[in-house]
């Protein structure tokens, strides 16, 4: 009887898991959690079926749930690794999922970055709306007063850099199986990503321009901010690993949740270098003069 039970292939029958479904829901409650936010910030109300949304209470409630799910759903995961079910037909999948979603995430900062340059490269032939906030159709807008790039933004460059080599340090010491070696580069690396988080920060408060009021603003701590945001998950995501390598859970024959955290880590790295030639330093002024 056992042998007519026997796995006879090389993949991952998964068990059924409420985490699809819970992740779901929160992400639902989170999104109109978040309009309610907005609306709760700006002194309005919303009522749906005769409930008064505008709060933040929804949107906190369901961003808590979200993250009880995604953690729960990342435990089993790791579990699952640990009984031996991700063979290595497993791995593969599991490396085109982590590349397909980088990928994604890749067409996500196109969006951004297609969005800077219609407004910088043509700032006179912006509609209506935007012709009131480019005042004068030049790039960037009369009154702005941009960041050099060569100081903070610099220093900031050289640090997300800095961690790339740290990570990849890291990468190799994990498979030359030096497991000192392996968490001294993670926690570097997890250093330096707060580092540069709280370095954007200080940039951010020391803005000479804000969100409103110009489409140069509302471009800049778009695409910036929500790197930033990417940096946050990313330094998370690395954290956890060095939790996971202090547990000894990885080998050199078998890490994929580091090695995920380090592509995603490199990603990061490579659309900041983009963000600081295309927005600190294109978008001082080069292409200012329609």
């Amino acid at each position: 009887m056992a042998d007519a039970h026997a796995r006879n292939h090389a993949y991952h029958i998964v068990d059924p898991s409420p985490w699809p479904l819970v992740t779901s829901f929160a992400a639902l409650v989170t999104a109109i959690g978040a309009i309610g936010l907005f609306r709760w910030r700006m002194g309005e109300h919303l009522a749906i079926g005769g409930v008064d949304i505008a709060n933040p209470w929804i949107f906190l409630a369901g961003f808590v749930l979200l993250l009880y799910a995604m953690g729960s759903w990342w435990a089993d995961v790791v579990s699952e690794a640990h009984a031996g079910h991700h063979t290595p037909v497993v791995g593969l999948h599991l490396r085109y999922g982590m590349i397909l979603f980088i990928a994604s995430e890749v067409m996500f900062f196109v969006a951004w970055f297609w969005a800077w340059f219609d407004a910088a490269l043509f700032p006179g032939e912006a509609n209506q709306y935007l012709r009131a906030a480019f005042t004068g159709g030049v790039w960037p807008p009369h009154g702005v007063e941009t960041f050099d790039p060569w100081h903070l933004p610099l220093l900031n460059t050289l640090i997300l850099l800095l961690s790339g080599t740290t990570v990849t340090a890291a990468h190799h010491a994990l498979i030359d199986d030096d497991r000192a070696g392996f968490r001294q580069g993670l926690a570097a690396t997890v250093v330096l990503g707060m580092l540069f988080t709280c370095l954007q920060a200080y940039e951010y408060a020391h803005a000479h321009f804000g969100f409103s009021g110009s489409i140069y603003g509302a471009s800049f701590f778009m695409a910036t901010g929500f790197h930033g945001f990417h940096v946050i998950v990313g330094t998370i995501f690395l954290a956890v690993c060095l939790i996971r390598a202090e547990k000894g859970h990885f080998t050199p024959k078998q890490h994929f949740g580091f090695e995920a955290a380090t592509w995603y880590w490199h990603f990061v790295d490579v659309v900041w270098l983009f963000l600081f030639v295309v927005v600190y330093v294109l978008g001082r002024g080069i292409v200012g003069a329609h």
